[in-house]
């Protein structure tokens, strides 16, 4: 909180918009709770931000190869890691969230609950159509959602039905339309819409995959705005609003 207050006295200093709002690089899952974080942190700062998101494997390659963010919020703290060894950040920054997984479609007898053991019977019967998931190669809720898969003794069988997403917000919206049978995707972008899907879901145990270890780091070229938005992601009242959001919470570093 100290280190906080006084990012947020140095921003004082500087002209409200005086210089572009630095571009933040973010992870798909993130797309429903940073816009409200990033409204939060405006408001009490005077500055502004530019949120993109995508897959966290894909912005890896973008900072590699000099793409101009200041903010990096990864899906996969390994990603982050990486870019610090090449010298592309700061360094390794700090854990802001630990990701969880949803199922969607494949329901119980009573038409009630996903399952994965729905999802094993459907395939036995050749009834499943198609599935989506993101794609593994690089994005991590794929990556996750394929070791899940693979756990349950169902990925050989599955991949022929698969539809990848490009990023999880992709096969979120794939595994909502009634063109799926539904799909393994973020809980943190299903739960906020739970009163408005049709189609029966819940949360993934986790013990079927590695952890969703979420981590963010400045790049080289930060300035003090991302810097300070870098410390409010780290607040109290954001991991109150990561946590509402269906994100798990990690120590801090």
């Amino acid at each position: 909180m100290r280190r906080l207050l006084l990012v947020f006295c140095l921003l004082l200093a500087l002209p409200v918009q005086a210089e572009r709002p630095p571009i933040v690089a973010a992870a798909s899952d993130l797309q429903v709770v940073l816009p409200l974080i990033a409204e939060r942190f405006e408001a009490e700062t005077g500055h502004a931000l530019r949120l993109q998101f995508g897959s966290s494997g894909n912005f890896r390659r973008q900072i590699a190869q000099g793409a101009p963010f200041e903010l990096y919020l990864s899906a996969d703290e390994s990603y982050v890691h990486a870019l610090a060894e090449s010298g592309h950040l700061r360094n390794a920054g700090a854990l802001y969230a630990i990701g969880r997984l949803a199922v969607v479609g494949p329901v119980d007898e009573n038409r009630q609950v996903a399952l994965l053991e729905s999802l094993a019977a459907r395939l036995e019967d050749g009834s499943l159509r198609r599935f989506a998931l993101a794609n593994p190669e690089h994005a991590p809720y794929g990556q996750a959602a394929r070791e899940a898969l693979e756990t349950a003794g169902l990925w050989n069988t599955i991949q022929p039905r698969l539809i990848l997403g490009d990023d999880v917000a992709q096969s979120t919206r794939h595994a909502l339309s009634p063109d799926t049978d539904g799909g393994i995707v973020a809980y943190p972008l299903v739960k906020p819409r739970a009163e408005r899907i049709e189609r029966p879901w819940q949360a993934l145990d986790p013990a079927l995959h590695a952890p969703l270890n979420q981590r963010m780091a400045l790049t080289t070229r930060a300035g003090p705005v991302a810097g300070a938005f870098f410390e409010f992601i780290l607040s109290p009242a954001s991991r109150e609003l990561l946590e509402e959001h269906g994100f798990g919470l990690p120590e801090p570093d």
